[in-house]
């Protein structure tokens, strides 16, 4: 594997990808192939799935092993594939982790465990404990404290990336920027260290982040992409003025629970055949959707164009 073999090409924007499902729940493969094929031609440069985004708690570990062979499959080497893997069990953890291996994933992201808030020498032993099933896999920590409801202390972090030789970054998605800047101090710049916030993916590449997972690119991957390679560059102004512009895009992915906002524009926008979210989670609302719609009126520039990426033109 290309990028396996050098976890220094995992850099840019690569996006978290929304799991389609059909109106009726199944998982919809034919439009996760379709996102997929728009996201590369977009400029994107990797794609994850797994992620808090893509609703991975509501599916059972066969669907996400499913999901997991479109992906390989569909992008077939031509950029980094990064999978959430992780659970709140180890072995369900183990088992996502090996189907994915056998798949062809570039690296594996792992949530901390959610629900039991471990210690931090329990995260510790828990990241070791994975990364030594998979000494070949590049092992990334996903600190999600919104959801997990425990924060993965950046001398943890530090111990890990010192101990643990396939232990290569972390997903930050805390909006505590401090939390970001210890981590890199203490572990150096070698460490691949991911923005998941939003408003903060451009803000971590001047700390010497690698890059970023934001939700927004599901919607805008060619302006994500294109961020960070202005921000590569040298042009922070061109950079400045997409992170600016991203905002009302940003807003709108959260007027209620990520995905279901983002799942609605890319049903409309007709790259997937259902917005459907899986319970507890809803549809956005009448009163959601009137915020959204206003939202994506202000940020329609930035949205990525569909092209000739219409579901039903491909299906």
């Amino acid at each position: 594997m290309r990028y396996r073999n050098d976890p220094t090409q995992l850099r840019g924007s690569i996006v978290p990808l929304m799991t389609p499902f059909t109106e009726d729940g199944a998982v919809d493969h034919l439009s996760l192939a379709n996102l997929i094929e728009w996201q590369i031609a977009s400029g994107t440069h990797g794609v994850s799935i797994g992620g808090s985004t893509g609703e991975p708690g509501a599916q059972s570990v066969e669907e996400r092993i499913a999901a997991i062979k479109t992906v390989t499959e569909t992008v077939a080497e031509r950029v980094p594939v990064v999978v959430g893997t992780g659970t709140a069990q180890l072995h369900e953890t183990i088992e996502l982790t090996a189907a994915a291996v056998e798949l062809g994933i570039d690296a594996s992201l792992i949530i901390t465990p959610y629900y039991s808030r471990p210690t931090q020498e329990a995260l510790y032993v828990w990241y070791r404990t994975v990364a030594a099933e998979f000494p070949d896999l590049p092992i990334i920590a996903y600190n999600v404290p919104s959801r997990t409801a425990v924060d993965i202390d950046p001398e943890t972090v530090a111990r890990l990336y010192r101990d643990v030789p396939n232990f290569v970054g972390i997903k930050e998605t805390t909006k505590d920027f401090e939390h970001f800047s210890r981590v890199i101090q203490l572990c150096g710049r070698d460490l691949i260290v991911w923005s998941g916030i939003e408003l903060l993916c451009l803000p971590l590449l001047a700390l010497g982040g690698a890059g970023f997972l934001s939700a927004t690119a599901n919607i805008a991957p060619a302006a994500h992409a294109r961020m960070y390679e202005l921000w590569e560059a040298g042009d922070l102004e061109g950079a400045r003025e997409i992170h600016y512009g991203l905002h009302p895009l940003v807003d709108l992915l959260f007027v209620e629970t990520n995905p279901a906002p983002g799942k609605w524009v890319l049903e409309q926008q007709g790259l997937i055949r259902s917005g459907f979210v899986r319970p507890p989670l809803i549809t956005p609302t009448e009163a959601g959707l009137t915020k959204i719609r206003a939202l994506m009126a202000e940020g329609e520039q930035y949205l990525t164009p569909v092209g000739d990426f219409q579901i039903g033109a491909r299906a």
